[in-house]
């Protein structure tokens, strides 16, 4: 967000709404993601001692529905800026994340017994999942 704006791809007006839209979906879902945690929400990936293992609500949809909605935001800010930096900047983040994903992965495994069985049945962040052939 802080990344200067440019016109490197021209954004029309529609886009611009439906980003807009996207960025306050992305918003909520952060927020509302953070409050299903509880008391077990911390600034770090590691668990804390009021952490539990949440498999409802968003968390149905999404082992990590809080980097969800921040990549949903920053992917909406991309489009709308039209700019090529903002969009290596995403590239970043989305890098980052699955890096610091797959580093909590490994430690709620440790501390949650279904959690390898929960990580098998939901997406990391899309809440999509593709078939694949067999």
């Amino acid at each position: 967000m802080v990344l200067p704006s440019g016109d490197d791809w021209p954004v029309p007006t529609a886009l611009i709404v439906a980003c807009t839209a996207a960025t306050v979906l992305g918003l909520a879902v952060m927020v509302i993601g953070a409050t299903g945690l509880g008391r077990g929400l911390t600034a770090t990936p590691l668990p804390n001692a009021h952490a539990q293992l949440r498999t409802g609500g968003l968390y149905r949809h999404a082992r990590h529905p809080i980097y969800s909605g921040l990549l949903l935001v920053m992917a909406s800010i991309t489009v709308a800026a039209g700019n090529v930096l903002r969009l290596l900047t995403l590239a970043a983040l989305v890098l980052l994340l699955n890096v610091k994903a797959r580093w909590e992965e490994t430690r709620l495994a440790q501390r949650f017994e279904g959690y390898a069985d929960y990580a098998a049945r939901t997406p990391r962040f899309v809440p999509l999942r593709l078939r694949r052939s067999p």
